[in-house]
């Protein structure tokens, strides 16, 4: 099974998906953050043989949550409504303002900061030995 991960923002979502063998992680796309967005994100998921999504938490420099980070609870329970999928947060810091750095600021920017957050959660996974990395 695959692990999707979610740079959630504002106007636009970004979406990552890992290889089988949770290994890297790859930019997918870029959606509208609209009333289509659940829905979107359900028929990747079904897709891409998805097991877990991950979703960016948002904090401030000092550790409390950011102002969307209301929005991204939200938007979390609708996705385990709606997908039946175990959906985990994954500390996101800076990582749009990573993306934009290491690739420019391009129309795949925040499918890159998903990137950056779902390889994040599975080096965590793989050093804990959660997932079992699959190499031949």
């Amino acid at each position: 099974m695959r692990t999707l991960g979610i740079d959630y923002g504002g106007k636009r979502v970004g979406i990552a998906i890992s290889d089988e063998n949770n290994a890297f992680a790859l930019p997918l796309a870029v959606l509208p953050n609209d009333r289509r967005l659940v829905a979107s994100v359900k028929k990747i998921a079904a897709e891409k043989t998805v097991g877990t999504i991950v979703l960016g938490e948002s904090r401030n420099f000092k550790g409390e949550p950011n102002a969307i980070m209301k929005d991204i609870e939200k938007f979390k329970d609708e996705l385990v409504k709606e997908t039946h999928l175990k959906v985990e947060y994954e500390p996101e810091f800076l990582t749009s303002a990573e993306a934009a750095r290491v690739q420019g600021k391009t129309k795949m920017h925040d499918a890159s900061a998903a990137a950056l957050i779902l390889k994040s959660y599975l080096d965590k996974q793989a050093n804990q030995g959660t997932i079992q990395l699959n190499h031949g």
